[in-house]
């Protein structure tokens, strides 16, 4: 199970053979153009960072176009631009369902989470990440949840990182022939500079231009594959033929649906990948990140959209490249051929080699490197935010404020970048291992407890504390049971983990729940202002010891947060 999804989420490049000689300068210049502007939006970050709500969560300003597609960057990792269009190159259409999982998951998060979140997160305590939110809802005040949530993120996001290091360097081992840890040291230097001095403000505004690049370029390489090819009716008629077809340990089917048991088991694990969405801390903090609920709307309508072209590209893109290879047209055969490893996860890189000139090749590989860098400045600030807001507040029982607390999330950004470094310095399949059921586990630790916060006013942080540890141990045994045990470990272990959270949940809140008038107030207030806007929620929490959001000076923050301590 775990090998199925590691290919998926965290592929391995290897094609540098297939790169001339002679397109390496245009490609160079593709890439030092994207990686002044992804410093530039830093350094502009850095101008608008004054909080502590503005280095976490951007002092709840994003615009909806922002916030969307901040929100699928973060999680459109190297999987949209190579695990996918690997996936379904060698098996067809059946590997589409992770992917239609994940965008009604996304839908559904965006529908019933995104606007209520808001809202709550900051009627509850002004929270400003996913655990301090659960805490503060629940009234968790040994804030025993915030501290086991942040040991969870720590960990896990630790390891994430590293893996998308290992990409990096792999990546330009691949394209320019480097030494990989030259690679992966340029890649971890420029995500760590402006995650490191811009803050969420940085990484959502980078996250916005990389989800732009992987967009135009999803849409872009298959249009022009197609007409090498020389039409759909060519590449129906290709792939039809190919029915049946084995390639390694995959068998090829034009069909959704495939057959047999396998085919059944990879539809139902592909909507069950949908369940992670509201348990991902990287992606749901930009819901809390919203200028205000009411907007909520206008950015699922964006982010749905730009999240189903970029799914429907990389689908396109492997169908296209497997017919253009079949047919042994635009050289596309003889460049997998070279690759030596996992040469199906190339068939995107390929493509935008073989079909662009230089530099609009540079272009296209460029948004592989935005893909995976999306993602890891997203899980660096997560992971920087719970050291700071959630172990430092489970310890001392105090926040981090204004200035001190900016530059002790910097400091431990740049911390777990060493770390993650080190990790990814010796390319361990380890790594790669942990990466496919991390999805599984934020999934089933987290996304019970988001929904029951949201849309259950007895639950209790005794019943979130079981679920989260019930739902995180569930997907590690499971995910480590080999499939040949028994069939039913096949199933994607996200399902039994989330689903027995929510009944352990249930039974131990039931058995805690004592009534409390602070959290049914909040939680009215809460769907009341669902939709509203950023005027309104800061009209109806005058006088209520939750502050409006606004813009306040260090000197302010410092001098309140000496107040309160």
């Amino acid at each position: 199970m775990i090998s199925t999804f590691s290919t998926l989420v965290m592929p391995t490049v290897g094609a540098a053979d297939f790169i001339s000689s002679g397109s390496t300068g245009g490609i160079a210049i593709a890439m030092v153009i994207y990686f002044v502007a992804m410093i530039l939006i830093g350094i502009y970050g850095y101008t608008r960072t004054q909080t502590m709500d503005d280095y976490m969560v951007g002092g709840r300003s994003l615009p909806p176009l922002v916030a969307a597609l901040s929100a699928g960057a973060a999680d459109m990792s190297g999987w949209l631009m190579m695990g996918l269009p690997g996936a379904l190159y060698l098996s067809g259409l059946v590997e589409s369902w992770i992917a239609i999982g994940l965008l009604i998951g996304s839908w559904c998060a965006w529908k019933w989470v995104a606007p209520r979140l808001r809202s709550y997160s900051q009627i509850a305590g002004d929270s400003i990440t996913v655990p301090s939110f659960m805490s503060a809802r629940l009234k968790d005040n040994r804030f025993v949840i915030q501290l086991v949530a942040g040991i969870i993120i720590l960990f896990f996001f630790t390891i994430y990182v590293a893996s998308g290091m290992v990409a990096g360097g792999v990546f330009f081992e691949s394209i320019f022939g480097v030494h990989y840890h030259v690679g992966m040291v340029i890649v971890a230097g420029v995500v760590i500079l402006y995650t490191l001095v811009g803050g969420f403000l940085a990484v959502s505004w980078t996250d916005m231009v990389q989800g732009i690049m992987m967009l135009i370029a999803l849409l872009l390489v298959p249009v022009f594959g197609i007409v090498a090819l020389g039409g759909l009716g060519v590449m129906g008629s290709t792939l039809s033929g190919l029915e049946g077809q084995v390639m390694g340990d995959a068998t090829f089917s034009f069909s959704m649906l495939g057959s047999g048991a396998a085919a059944k088991v990879s539809i139902l694990n592909g909507f069950a990948w949908g369940l992670g969405y509201v348990g991902m801390p990287h992606v749901i903090v930009r819901y809390m990140a919203l200028r205000s609920p009411k907007e909520a709307v206008a950015a699922r309508r964006l982010g749905i959209g730009w999240m189903f072209l970029c799914v429907l590209g990389a689908t396109m893109t492997a169908l296209i490249g497997r017919a253009l290879s079949e047919k042994g047209l635009a050289g596309i055969k003889e460049s997998l051929d070279r690759v030596k490893v996992n040469p199906q996860e190339s068939i995107y890189l390929v493509m935008g080699e073989k079909l662009f000139p230089a530099v609009l090749a540079g272009f296209m590989l460029a948004a592989i490197l935005a893909a995976i860098m999306s993602t890891v400045s997203s899980q660096l600030l997560v992971t920087s935010s719970a050291v700071v807001e959630d172990i430092y507040r489970g310890i001392k029982k105090k926040r981090l404020l204004g200035a001190k607390g900016i530059n002790t999330g910097r400091m431990v950004v740049l911390a777990i970048s060493v770390i993650a470094a080190f990790f990814a310095w010796f390319r361990t399949d380890s790594i790669l291992g942990l990466v496919a059921f991390a999805w599984a586990g934020f999934g089933a630790a987290f996304g019970p407890v988001i929904l029951l916060c949201l849309y259950w006013r007895k639950y209790t942080w005794q019943g979130a504390a079981a679920g989260m540890a019930v739902g995180a141990i569930t997907v590690g045994i499971w995910g480590n049971i080999p499939d040949e045990v028994f069939g039913l470990f096949q199933v994607y272990e996200i399902l039994p983990g989330f689903l027995l959270n929510l009944l352990v949940s249930w039974l131990v809140s039931r058995a805690t729940y004592k009534p409390n008038k602070e959290i049914d107030e909040e939680f009215d207030l809460a769907i009341k202002l669902a939709s509203a806007t950023q005027e309104e929620i800061n009209s109806a929490l005058q006088g209520r010891k939750v502050t409006p959001v606004t813009v306040t000076p260090f000197a302010e923050v410092e001098s309140e947060a000496q107040a309160s301590s």
